[in-house]
């Protein structure tokens, strides 16, 4: 009843116009932003019950990009929402043709857990941005920072404008009964083909953000220390927990000793604290569920450093396995740990061919001072998004949409994206009465066939 009572309201509310005016629109941006800052520490409280997750890596990885995201709109959302000027042609002279960027309406995002805040509230606040309401569905693995949202949200805004439903399977489905506007969820593939599904019944525009097995290239000509010191941040980041992380490495044979001595070098120098099991730096695994599932993909044949494991503490050491194929069963789905592949290639066409024959992937990192073997790769293998000589930080971009591809994704957002996506841009011709051509009229003619070709072709 809850549920239904929730929907209904919002429905109600959005017809009546309030979130298309764009000054009301910035005043909940500017009131979410003096919320979430007067209630950091409850935040930060939740999340490291949750995982362990230090203040200083929620901020850099959670809050600084929302609160990045909330400012960017607060500055540009006037802009984007004034009608767009478009060619109209000779056809249609005199006249005008533009865009007008409008709310979808009444919107579902089904946050994910592994950075619960961020990949929760960035798509909401950009679905309120763009003049929508939203039911926000938190994942309920991270129990307090689902209670924390709710709590935040639910205490300071109208249920019919931005409410929280918490819950698990069960309230999802119930959701996924109701007809959205649009349905933002960010998850894995296998949840993401039931929302697809369920959206289908009442023809609900979806974005699905989902993941996949992350390449990255380490050609022979990289600079290994700094290509090591980046990748191991990026990948252990989270505890390896990010959709984006470096899933398994394809190094060039003839570095793969060195480059493997200085990730050990960069673990040792990142994760000290590692040693001490969960310390300010370093996550639990979000519950026993995937520690358990984690741990039975250490290959203690192929291990070349880490594999220390607490299954009390859901902790596993920053791990690198080595002398992988791509036959080895941690090769078969994406990691979502602290477990990093190393395969090496003699042939970098032979391991292109490879990561081409799996489905494309959410993102790709390529480490070279070759330009050429660079725009070979980013031409050759489809991907999401990636960087060039680093990981994860396109993301901080909001100038670069992230979305996936084929099984990694559909559509995009971050920043403008974002906001095209929780958009409709109707298209309008505006033309006056003071002329009229009667070429378009009956009767027709040889002559006015001829003026017509000479017109539109």
């Amino acid at each position: 009843m809850e549920i239904k009572n929730t929907i209904a309201g919002q429905q109600e509310y959005f017809n009546s116009n309030q979130t298309k005016d764009v000054d009301f629109r910035i005043r909940q941006l500017k009131k979410f932003n003096k919320i979430l800052k007067e209630n950091e520490e409850v935040l930060y409280k939740a999340i490291y019950e949750d995982f362990g997750k230090s203040k200083f890596e929620t901020y850099v990885s959670e809050l600084s990009l929302l609160y990045h995201e909330i400012n960017n709109f607060i500055k540009n959302s006037k802009k984007w929402s004034q009608r767009k000027k478009v060619p109209t042609g000779f056809a249609n002279f005199p006249a005008k043709s533009y865009l007008i960027p409008e709310p979808l309406g009444m919107t579902l995002v089904i946050g994910a857990w592994n950075y619960p805040y961020q990949l929760s509230l960035v798509p909401a606040i950009t679905s309120l941005a763009a003049g929508n309401t939203v039911i926000l569905k938190p994942s309920e693995l991270p129990s307090k920072t689902s209670r924390a949202m709710a709590q935040i949200i639910n205490t300071h805004f109208s249920s019919d404008y931005f409410h929280v439903v918490e819950g698990g399977a069960e309230e999802t489905l119930e959701l996924l009964e109701y007809r959205f506007d649009k349905i933002f969820f960010t998850g894995s593939i296998a949840v993401g083909k039931i929302i697809y599904q369920a959206a289908a019944k009442h023809l609900t525009p979806v974005t699905l953000e989902l993941g996949g097995k992350s390449p990255t290239f380490v050609l022979p000509d990289t600079n290994i220390k700094m290509t090591a010191k980046r990748i191991v941040w990026a990948k252990f980041l989270n505890s390896g927990q990010t959709c984006v992380a470096p899933d398994y490495i394809l190094v060039d044979k003839s570095i793969e000793a060195k480059f493997l001595q200085a990730l050990k070098h960069e673990i040792e120098t990142q994760h000290k604290s590692t040693a001490k099991n969960i310390e300010e730096n370093y996550l639990r695994i979000i519950n026993t569920h995937n520690f358990d599932r984690l741990k039975k993909q250490i290959d203690t044949n192929k291990l070349y450093f880490g594999g220390k494991t607490n299954r009390e503490e859901r902790f596993i050491s920053p791990t690198i396995l080595h002398n992988v194929s791509f036959e080895d069963a941690i090769m078969q789905d994406e990691i979502f740990g602290p477990i990093l592949p190393i395969v090496s290639y003699t042939n970098l066409d032979e391991a292109i061919k490879l990561v081409k024959a799996r489905p494309k992937p959410l993102a790709c990192y390529v480490y070279s001072k070759n330009r050429k073997k660079i725009a070979k790769l980013l031409k050759e293998i489809s991907f999401g998004g990636g960087a060039i000589n680093d990981s994860l930080m396109h993301l901080s971009n909001s100038n670069l949409p992230f979305g996936g591809v084929g099984l990694s994704g559909i559509g995009n957002y971050h920043g403008k994206a974002g906001f095209d996506t929780f958009s409709h841009y109707k298209s309008i011709l505006d033309k006056p009465f003071w002329f009229e051509t009667n070429l378009k009229y009956a009767p027709y003619s040889k002559k006015k066939m001829k003026i017509i070709k000479w017109l539109l072709d």
